[in-house]
């Protein structure tokens, strides 16, 4: 997959991107559900890992671009210190599966691209607006109101989910650098070859056997997930993320009821909220992209920036 293959079909209509984004949403609380089912007999690090594992027969299709790539030791290294940072993040997401309800780990999932802001302007440089920052401290405040510390307990849990969204959006960044040097679809394979590998020895210095019917659901966590990622670039490519990016809050919503109705966890509507204002903290971050870049194809006339 090319990044020219992300751009939206300006002829398409966007119903077909929100149907897209609906059908990514659903793979990906299937991917939650599962593991959630699965429990905590396994460690984090070995499901993590043969999730990984598992999932490396979808590389099949790319072995032609793999093949056709210029390596060179430094990209290596770079795609290796990827999968480092991008494996942390992994592991500490099934963890926190097994420590806090499906609707809290959906919520605080939402805060990676929140991370990827502050991130672009720490260290590449991108202005942010005083826009973009309120809706940054929107965002932060909604992490507030999830975890209400001083009002209940904050756990490993949720713990581990701030670590995973830090991982992943410094793991979007560098993956921002490395589409620039490579075939994107190289930078995709190289991110589930480099976790693989990143996982093994955590998962193998506390192994435990997994039965055959793990290995099934672990088999099918990776097909969800990678559907997921495929539906989601059909959605990118079928309308604008202004139009995709807030029916991703429907994942909340079935992650709630999915907890209430198979894992008997019950509806806090203070995860909702939170998970709403960090969500539309996203969604205005992303449409004031939009924005900003028509009015750079198309300037009309001397604009300050906001």
């Amino acid at each position: 997959m090319t990044e020219t293959s992300l751009a939206p079909d300006q002829s398409a209509p966007p119903l077909r991107g929100i149907f897209w984004m609906l059908v990514t949403g659903l793979n990906f609380v299937a991917v939650t559900a599962l593991v959630k089912y699965m429990g905590p007999r396994i460690p984090p690090a070995e499901s993590a890992f043969l999730r990984y594992l598992l999932g490396l027969v979808f590389l099949l299709p790319m072995i032609g671009a793999l093949r056709a790539a210029e390596w060179n030791r430094r990209l290596v290294a770079a795609f290796g210190l990827r999968g480092a940072v991008h494996s942390l993040g992994v592991i500490m997401w099934f963890f926190a599966m097994t420590q806090i309800p499906l609707a809290e780990v959906t919520a605080m999932g939402y805060l990676a691209p929140i991370y990827v802001t502050i991130g672009a302007a720490l260290f590449l440089g991108e202005r942010l607006a005083l826009r973009r920052i309120a809706a940054v401290a929107v965002a932060l405040i909604g992490v507030v109101v999830i975890l209400r510390p001083g009002f209940r307990e904050v756990s490993p849990g949720h713990l581990a989910m701030l670590v995973t969204g830090l991982s992943f959006g410094i793991s979007y960044l560098m993956a921002k650098s490395l589409v620039g040097r490579t075939n994107p679809t190289v930078v995709v394979a190289m991110l589930s070859v480099f976790v693989t590998l990143g996982l093994a020895p955590m998962a193998l210095a506390n192994w435990v056997a997994p039965t055959l019917h793990e290995l099934v659901i672990l088999f099918a966590v990776a097909c969800f997930a990678t559907a997921g990622h495929y539906t989601m670039s059909m959605a990118f490519a079928a309308a604008p993320l202004t139009v995709t990016q807030p029916v991703t809050f429907l994942q909340l919503i079935w992650s709630t009821l999915l907890g209430v109705v198979f894992f008997a966890e019950g509806v806090d509507l203070w995860v909702v909220l939170g998970g709403g204002m960090i969500l539309g903290a996203v969604s205005f971050i992303t449409w004031r992209e939009a924005v900003l870049k028509r009015r750079s194809i198309t300037p009309a006339a001397p604009a300050m920036k906001s």
